[in-house]
This record gives C-alpha cells, sequence and structure tokens, in this order.
C-alpha cells in the first residue's frame, strides 16, 4: 500500500514539472522576423451580426501589408443581420470579401469554413472565429511561423477575463486546458488546438482531404483536423507570442457553456488513442487526489493527497497563468481548481446524455 501511495504521488508531482520545465521553458524563447508569406484568413459566422464589425476591425489594423493577405467570411445561413453587415464593411478593403454557406457538403462549422478555404486565394490558411479579436501581429507572427516550414500552426486564445461565475470558470478551464495541449506539443504529441488561433497550409489541409476524415463528430473542426495531421506525420508548430494572443469573450450562461463544454468532451472522445489514455490517466489520477479525503477513515495518510494536489495545482497556475493572458490570486486558483475538476465529470456525463450544435 505504502508503495502505491509513493508511486502515485510522485506520478502527479513529475508531471506537473514536467507542466511547469516544458512550458516556462518554450514561452522563453520568442523571436520574430517579418515575412512575405501571403495569409487568408477564414471566419465562419452564424448570428454574429455584434461581433463581426468588432473582428473586421481587428484585422484591418493588423500590422501586416495589406497586399499581402485576405480576409474570408462565410455566412453560415444566419438568421440576422450578420451577412449584410459583414458585406458592407468587407466592401471598404480590397482584400475583405463575405460569401453565403450555400453549398455545404459538411454540416455544421466544417462546412461552412471548407467553403472559406475553398475560396482562398493563398496557400496559407488562418482560422478565427467571429467573435474573436486577434492581436495587430497575430497574422505577422503566424506568418513568419509559416515560413519555417510548418503544415500546420496553433496559438494561444484566452478569455477576457469578467466578475461572473461562467467566466471565472470559463477562463481557468482554458488554463489548464492550454497547459495540457501545450505540453503535449511540446514534447511532440501535439493532440488539440482552439480553432481561435489556428492555421494551415492549404496544400497540405487537402492532402490529408480536408475535413472529410472528421466527421466523427459534428465539432473539431480543429482537434481532429490536428489528429488526421500527426496521422500524416506532418509539421505541427505553436506560437507563444503575446502579441499573437487571439481574444474572446465567454459564454454568458450556464446552459451555453454546458453545449460548448459537450462538443469540446464529445471530440476528445475521438482523440488518437494514446492521446485518450493519456488524458484519461491524469483526469482520473487528479480526480483521485481530489476525492481522496473519503477514504480518511481507512488511513489518515488519504488527506496528504489532497493537501499536495491542491497546493501542486496553485503553484502550477500561479506561476504559469501568465504565459496565456490570466492573473488569478491564490485564493481563487484554490477554489477554481475544484469547481473546474467537478465540472470535467458533468462535462463527460452531460455528452453521454446529451446532444450539441456548432451554435444554439
Amino acid at each position: 500500500m505504502l508503495f502505491l501511495i509513493i508511486t502515485l504521488i510522485l506520478l502527479f508531482l513529475l508531471i506537473n514539472l514536467l507542466f511547469y520545465i516544458s512550458i516556462k521553458k518554450a514561452f522563453s524563447k520568442q523571436t520574430n522576423q517579418n515575412s512575405g508569406q501571403k495569409i487568408s484568413v477564414v471566419v465562419a459566422a452564424r448570428n454574429e451580426e455584434n461581433n463581426i464589425p468588432v473582428l473586421i476591425e481587428a484585422l484591418k489594423n493588423q500590422n501586416y501589408d495589406k497586399d499581402n493577405y485576405e480576409l474570408i467570411i462565410v455566412d453560415d445561413f444566419s438568421t440576422d443581420n450578420t451577412f449584410s453587415i459583414a458585406n458592407e464593411l468587407a466592401s471598404s478593403s480590397k482584400n475583405f470579401t463575405a460569401t453565403k454557406a450555400e453549398t455545404k457538403n459538411l454540416p455544421g462549422k466544417k462546412g461552412a469554413l471548407a467553403i472559406g478555404i475553398e475560396k482562398a486565394n493563398y496557400d496559407f490558411i488562418l482560422i478565427t472565429d467571429a467573435d474573436c479579436v486577434p492581436q495587430p501581429e497575430w497574422i505577422s507572427i503566424s506568418a513568419e511561423k509559416f515560413s519555417r516550414g510548418y503544415d500546420f500552426i496553433f496559438g494561444v486564445a484566452p478569455f477576457y477575463t469578467g466578475s461572473s461565475f461562467i467566466n471565472n470558470l470559463s477562463c481557468f478551464e482554458n488554463i489548464r486546458s492550454s497547459i495540457l495541449t501545450f505540453t503535449a506539443a511540446i514534447i511532440g504529441s501535439p493532440y488539440s488546438a482552439a480553432a481561435r488561433n489556428f492555421g494551415f497550409k492549404k496544400s497540405s489541409f487537402k492532402k490529408i482531404k480536408g475535413y472529410s476524415n472528421t466527421a466523427d463528430t459534428l465539432s473539431g473542426d480543429d482537434d481532429l483536423l490536428l489528429r488526421e495531421a500527426v496521422k500524416n506525420k506532418m509539421r505541427i508548430g505553436f506560437i507563444t507570442r503575446k502579441e499573437s494572443f487571439v481574444y474572446s469573450k465567454t459564454k454568458n450562461t450556464l446552459d451555453e457553456y454546458l453545449n460548448q463544454k459537450a462538443r469540446h468532451t464529445q471530440t476528445s472522445l475521438h482523440y488518437l488513442t494514446k492521446h485518450k489514455l493519456f488524458l484519461g490517466f491524469w483526469h482520473l489520477l487528479n480526480l483521485f487526489f481530489l476525492f481522496s479525503p473519503v477514504l480518511f477513515f481507512v488511513d489518515s495518510i488519504f488527506l496528504s493527497f489532497f493537501l499536495i494536489k491542491i497546493t501542486t495545482d496553485i503553484i502550477i497556475v500561479f506561476n504559469l497563468q501568465k504565459y496565456f493572458g490570466y492573473n488569478f490570486s491564490p485564493v481563487k486558483i484554490f477554489s477554481l481548481q475544484i469547481m473546474y475538476e467537478l465540472f470535467l465529470i458533468l462535462n463527460f456525463v452531460n455528452v453521454l446524455l446529451g446532444k450539441s450544435d456548432w451554435k444554439k
């Protein structure tokens, strides 16, 4: 029993040490050289009339030669004024266009994105969402990364922080997910990326047959595409510079949040086996440590599992959160870490019992 306890504690601490060392080392290396790559930015939009003007303004203000990039907004059957607003705003820039997803061959967001990618004039594609705000150097830094020969790239995509519970929970989940996904990429085993800050070569996209092999689930236009890239041994790079962050707002209500997490959790069920095994082991290990106090009546040593976990979680998140655009206090990290673990269970149960759409 003692040997098992020591082994579990050491595993937990070693994995967290891997997170800490990997992120600190990778995010300290930030270089950028101007690149002349021609970039196509593709956005799928549904009922985003309030967000499209902000996105277009952010893309107009990119520190990149206007002749070297274009924006293609694909309206995915919006029932509001998304298309008319996007079309009007895009018409003022010769390199911006808006179109409608009238010939979708795939369901959901993937179908709309596929139309935009097909219309793209350039081989280097950047994807973001209609409710996002890319930082001014987003295209420039992404173009530089492409110039190094990567087939797929992804960057940091934080949420704007607020005061509501859903906002705080979403931001904290973003930190924890980012630590996992970037560490995996750093050690050469990428499995996930945020579609809000994602890119690839159009030729590489076509080589893996686009989204046709990602029909496992309605979502997954980022993670499952990355899965196919991994299977085809393509070069996958990541970007860490704050000037290339892509910000967005969190959901406002619990129902919206649960629907969003159901899509993400459903996608994770279709990861490569090695990634599912690691994530399953990691989350089960954390949940065991979290609930270990219930075994206090068996042996008081189980209380130490909880104390070690919480202390380690606070240290890891407090020291690494700045790399992902956040600044939570230790007290808030303590409470959010517990809620985050509990919602992992709820999200998993939710995806087994319900179904989701890419935009409710």
